[in-house]
Parts: C-alpha cells; structure tokens; sequence
C-alpha cells in the first residue's frame, strides 16, 4: 500500500515539464539541505502570461511530483495569478502529501515564486535600460 495518492504516483512516473529553458525569462532554485532536495524551476514569460514552464529536480518522489504539478498549473496563468498557487493548492491538486513530505510542495511553490521574482528583476533592469536609451 502507497503512502501516495495516484495522482502523485502518475507524476513521479511521469513527470510534466521536465528540462530547462535555455532563454528562460526567470528561474528559480530552491533547496532543502535537510532531505536533499534540489529544484529549478524555469518560466517564460509572454505579454503577462506564462506561456511555458519546466523542471528539473532532484530528490524524492514527491519532490518530483510536485516540481511536475506545478508547472501544468502555472501554465496559461498571468503573473498575479501563478502567485497565488501555494504549497496547499499543489498538495490538493496532487490528491495530498504525507505530512511528513509536505515540505516538497513548499519547495515547489516557493521555487515558482523565486522563478517570478527573478523575471520581475530582469524585466526592471531592461525596462531601466530601455529608459536610459531614451
């Protein structure tokens, strides 16, 4: 018997979204030294939707799972709306997490989020070099 759901199951076995965005507009990478999980989560960002997300994970079932879910919920969403996807909303989009491996979900939301902030920098930072060209 799995400590699983089927959901979490089908996106271990088979993960969404997996690789990189060589041109991605953000990325975020979060850790937890803890268990050892690592995550990159790359967006693309196109007039103030994500139109594409990926992964790469490495760590446990769960952290892949959730790396997977998040980057078919973030899909098609403007910023402000991937911002409200939080570790809750992944767990429930995945049928639940053990509580000892709810972590992985935090990993994931916070991963999306430093992915967001690192667009909004780099888009700040053409946007002032654009100014200066002015």
């Amino acid at each position: 018997m799995s400590i699983y759901s089927d959901k979490v199951m089908e996106h271990f076995k088979n993960p969404r979204n997996v690789g990189e965005i060589k041109d991605a507009d953000g990325i975020g990478e979060v850790g937890n030294p803890v268990c050892g999980d690592i995550m990159k989560i790359y967006i693309k960002v196109k007039d103030g939707k994500i139109v594409d997300c990926k992964f790469k994970t490495f760590g446990c079932g769960a952290a892949i799972a959730t790396s997977s879910m998040v980057t078919e919920m973030v899909k098609g969403k403007t910023i402000a709306e991937a911002l409200k996807i939080s570790n809750k909303t992944v767990a429930e989009a995945l049928g639940g997490l053990p509580p000892i491996k709810m972590h992985c979900s935090n990993l994931a939301a916070d991963g999306l989020v430093k992915a967001i902030e690192d667009y909004k920098k780099k888009s700040q930072s053409l946007k002032e070099k654009i100014d200066i060209k002015k």
